[in-house]
């Protein structure tokens, strides 16, 4: 069976002829070359056909085939953009998709527990991973190359530096 990765979602409709707004998490660029599926619900991600892409400001703007005017695309607000596990590049070996490590275990460089890595949030000005504490609580850690030690793919466990402080603003009393 196929397996997906949540590559971005569409955000909203731009303009009235059916172009639409694509937050795109990979750090790779976009390609209209590449398999493109979208998510109705909780439902099988089905194909689309990419017309054209075009940038404006910094963000991605998509023609899908079918989309004809601003109320289609406005059908598309919200929906996850995947693409196929296949279709992505090999690693590095100090590099990891986050989708491999959703669930992950995360730990400080002396090996002492921080959580779990749950989700990630986009659209903040930079990437921000939520991180769920033994206690339940979420820790939000800015994703930046400075702060992340290693990936330990092995035993599926992520190895962070955080900044100082940033931990004991977590800290319940």
């Amino acid at each position: 069976m196929e397996r997906y990765v949540h590559m971005g979602s569409f955000t909203k409709p731009h303009g009235i002829a059916g172009e639409i707004v694509l937050d795109w998490y990979g750090d790779s660029p976009f390609s209209p070359s590449m398999d493109v599926f979208v998510q109705q619900g909780d439902g099988e991600p089905i194909p689309i056909v990419i017309d054209h892409v075009r940038t404006k400001n910094g963000r991605l703007l998509l023609h899908i085939q079918g989309i004809a005017d601003r109320n289609a695309a406005e059908g598309l607000r919200g929906k996850k953009v995947f693409t196929k596990r296949s279709s992505l590049p090999p690693l590095d070996s100090d590099e990891a998709y986050i989708v491999d490590l959703l669930g992950a275990e995360v730990v400080l460089k002396n090996g002492s527990c921080v959580g779990t890595f749950s989700h990630i949030l986009s659209g903040t000005g930079g990437t921000v991973w939520s991180i769920t504490s033994p206690d339940g609580t979420e820790i939000l850690f800015p994703a930046e190359p400075a702060f992340i030690h290693a990936f330990d793919r092995e035993h599926t466990r992520i190895i962070i530096d955080p900044p100082e402080g940033l931990l004991e603003l977590y800290q319940t009393q």
